[in-house]
């Protein structure tokens, strides 16, 4: 699932890009050894100040597992103002159709290998794919990228190579920063589906269900207060117990239906436990032939 903060909603999203910002740590200045601003564990630079639009990749347990920042060029941006060394002398890219993508991440901590869904190649590609939808929905032709030459090289393999590559490669830390050109179009949103077998909507469908996802990560759930602590409102508990407690399997569905059907206690009242029986066993049934 991405999720898309931007300075509209980016006041519901505090404790998620807390997350993002320690990650991005972990990984340019622990991992790549760039020459980063860290504040209390975060990773954050001036950019993060001009309002830019984070995709934030959540994996099937709320956790975060990668991200990336989309700016604007007309304005400040890292290739014209950190990375012009690698402009090797030719003036700032700026254009109204031009976005920079930058601090792209994933956590391969918490990321499989291989091509299944949360794993590292699935989710970088989904990343990407709501990158290209996202600037081409929004009218935009073309992205740079900021990147290394390892992560070139993955792109090319995953179907999203650059089609070209401004200016020079320089050292940057550890590794050497490049900056290639990604087309916003319908041909390379195919080929990143078809490399990890994406389908369907990539986005969060709202707020509320991004948030929800993420407020149940495991790390989440094992820091919420007990239900009974004092200060705890009977909001919160309500949602502190429905967190904590497991979903109900289909053994005990079916222990439900057969005790509605007992307690029955009209001919009205055992048709509808009958028939709600039947119909959850046909669902049951049709949702195990998919999986399987």
């Amino acid at each position: 699932m991405i999720v898309v903060v931007d300075a509209l909603n980016r006041h519901k999203y505090n404790e998620l890009l807390d997350e993002m910002f320690k990650l991005r740590k972990r990984v340019f200045h622990d991992r790549l050894g760039w020459e980063v601003d860290i504040t209390d564990g975060k990773e954050i630079d001036m950019f993060d100040n001009l309002h830019p639009a984070y995709l934030i990749a959540l994996d099937d347990e709320g956790d975060l597992v990668g991200c990336m920042r989309i700016l604007q060029t007309t304005g400040p941006h890292m290739l014209a103002d950190v990375f012009i060394d690698i402009m090797d002398g030719e003036p700032p890219v700026r254009s109204a159709q031009l976005w920079e993508v930058t601090r792209f991440c994933v956590d391969t901590d918490k990321l499989k290998s291989g091509k299944s869904r949360n794993s590292i190649s699935y989710v970088t590609s989904e990343l990407f794919v709501a990158a290209t939808e996202y600037g081409k929905n929004a009218g935009i032709l073309d992205a740079v990228a900021v990147i290394d030459p390892v992560m070139n090289r993955v792109m090319i393999r995953s179907q999203n190579a650059p089609y070209d590559y401004l200016g020079k490669t320089v050292q940057m830390g550890k590794v050497k920063a490049m900056a290639g050109l990604l087309d916003c179009t319908d041909e390379r949103i195919n080929r990143l589906r078809a490399f990890n077998g994406i389908e369907g909507d990539v986005f969060a469908e709202s707020d509320e269900v991004a948030l929800e996802r993420f407020a149940s990560r495991p790390a989440a759930v094992a820091k919420l207060p007990e239900p009974n602590h004092p200060g705890v409102t009977d909001t919160m508990r309500a949602e502190v117990v429905a967190l904590q407690t497991p979903a109900p399997t289909q053994i005990d569905l079916h222990s439900y239906f057969n005790e509605q059907i007992d307690e029955a206690e009209s001919a009205e009242e055992l048709a509808a436990a009958e028939a709600l029986k039947a119909e959850m066993t046909k669902y049951f049934r049709n949702k195990n032939r998919c999986d399987a």
